[in-house]
């Protein structure tokens, strides 16, 4: 069996496709560019499709990844390119490759995240960011299927930088998952004059693994 590497993205409205209805419309692209699929055993098979971190509905993205598993071996840029011409518009497939063999997971261990804002002052931008960085640790509270959680938001923000009036966010990947909605609760509760009158807009723009010591993020393609 041989698997495949992809990355894919969100885009446009694309972005408020959730997990599951992505899931739906890239099974249906595998049927119409005919790839060889793989298939688990049992009494109900599937097809084999791992899925990494997917970004959370509403966030626009240019780094998500999954891998599949074909019974019989192809081109990666030649499945790449039918995947791309049979899904949805604003579902991309924009890279592929063989498999190294490694656990996805272990090499998604951060993303950086651009947060666009509109009608914030660029002082209360500053001051909130300011602020949360000021702080050791600021919680906040999420719902979870196993009820309301609360945890340390400032963790696992390794950095926030404003530029060109959007936040630019680097995240480590943490247990619970922080997502840039977290951060933006966060900011409210440092500073109170931050409330955005416009839902932000989320654009996850890399993720892979991330290097505590320089910052940097090395995709796992």
């Amino acid at each position: 069996m041989q698997w495949l590497r992809l990355r894919y993205a969100r885009r446009g409205r694309a972005r408020f496709t959730s997990h599951r209805d992505f899931s739906r419309a890239f099974e249906r692209a595998l049927r119409r560019a005919a790839v060889p699929m793989a298939y688990s055993s049992g009494f109900s098979p599937h097809p084999r499709i791992s899925y990494a971190n997917a970004a959370p509905t509403g966030a626009a993205s240019e780094a998500e990844f999954l891998e599949i598993g074909l019974t019989a071996t192809r081109d990666p840029e030649q499945v790449r390119a039918e995947l791309d011409r049979a899904l949805p518009a604003g579902l991309d497939i924009v890279a592929a490759q063989v498999s190294p063999g490694d656990t996805m997971a272990d090499r998604l261990t951060g993303s950086r995240w651009q947060i666009d804002v509109t009608g914030v002052e660029a002082a209360v931008l500053d001051r909130a960011v300011a602020a949360f960085l000021a702080r050791e640790a600021v919680e906040v509270s999420r719902m979870t299927k196993s009820g309301l959680r609360t945890f340390d938001a400032r963790a696992a923000v390794r950095d926030l930088r404003v530029d060109e009036g959007r936040l630019i966010a680097t995240i480590a990947h943490q247990v619970p998952l922080v997502r840039p909605d977290d951060l933006l609760v966060a900011l409210s509760e440092v500073e109170p004059t931050w409330r955005p009158p416009h839902p932000p807009l989320l654009t996850r723009l890399v993720q892979g693994q991330l290097d505590d010591t320089t910052g940097d993020i090395a995709a796992p393609l």
